[in-house]
């Protein structure tokens, strides 16, 4: 017997695909400490293994190949993450339908059928941000703002091939077709939303990326994105609840993947967990030089 509930898991398995590290970037750009004494002999580097040799490498084809086989290296940080998402993704499809039902209210199948997908207004508010960050970043020549613009770009371009691949695998209708949220394997193109996807993978590196004066400004503004054009597309009835979730966590994962990538080869990291009320955060905290 179909189970679609199931069916929308075993799918997100795949949708999180990328290297989940979900944690705070930053980086210090003051200068490193005088050396005083005499300058010890540097100890030989261990020997590098060819899958941290790889993941020294820069280059986009390099990133391709770690973002694909990036579960094959998750900790348990990682792991617990992705159920996370999967708890997510599994509840909000319970409530597809009640939100499908508020944002269509009274409109006939006719009106719903032929309105508007909106798909260039409601991309519109990451590409702005995107092109945002780094005209800015080349209108004063800041190679941390190019960095950035960088990682937002690459972050969109992966999760959004991933997110047509699976939109192809899942074939599930959307609330601008048929009122049954359970119409997978039917051609249709809902799941996951690429909108609500690149939104949020251009957002994340707005929100986590750069220094902490300003923290709370940025994931303002980029949760902000992620969220704004997640409610567009629920309005405009071109997806699922469940599928913007869906989206929203293939990109979070892709932009902390990219981060990750575009920031490490500058600088040395650390992963740390601080204790909070009520439970405790992992962060993960990054000197440049």
């Amino acid at each position: 017997m179909r189970n679609p509930t199931l069916l929308t898991l075993i799918l997100a398995i795949a949708t999180l695909s990328p290297g989940v590290a979900f944690a705070q970037t930053s980086w210090d750009q003051s200068p490193p400490p005088a050396a005083s004494g005499p300058v010890p002999e540097p100890n030989p580097p261990p020997p590098t293994l060819p899958e941290e040799q790889s993941a020294q490498e820069s280059g986009i084809y390099t990133d391709i190949k770690l973002y694909y086989t990036a579960p094959l290296r998750w900790r348990a940080e990682e792991w617990a993450w992705f159920g996370g998402a999967l708890l997510a993704i599994g509840g909000s499809h319970h409530y597809d339908t009640q939100v499908r039902t508020h944002f269509v209210g009274n409109k006939t199948p006719t009106e719903i059928a032929n309105a508007s997908s909106q798909d260039f207004q409601d991309a519109l508010p990451g590409a702005v941000v995107l092109l945002g960050t780094w005209g800015y970043a080349s209108l004063v020549g800041d190679d941390n703002g190019h960095r950035e613009a960088w990682a937002m770009a690459e972050a969109a371009g992966l999760s959004t091939v991933t997110a047509y691949v699976l939109k192809f695998a899942a074939g599930r209708e959307g609330p601008n077709v048929t009122s049954d949220p359970n119409a997978w394997r039917k051609g249709g193109r809902s799941f996951p939303s690429e909108h609500v996807n690149a939104a949020f993978s251009i957002g994340t590196v707005l929100a986590e990326s750069g220094g902490d004066d300003y923290r709370w400004v940025r994931r303002v503004l980029g949760y902000g994105v992620g969220v704004g054009t997640a409610y567009l597309r629920l309005e405009h009835n071109q997806h699922w609840l469940s599928d913007t979730v869906a989206g929203a966590a293939l990109g979070i994962a892709s932009a902390h993947f990219t981060m990750n990538r575009n920031y490490a080869q500058y600088g040395t990291g650390s992963l740390s967990v601080v204790p909070v009320q009520g439970g405790a955060m992992l962060t993960y905290h990054l000197t440049l030089p």
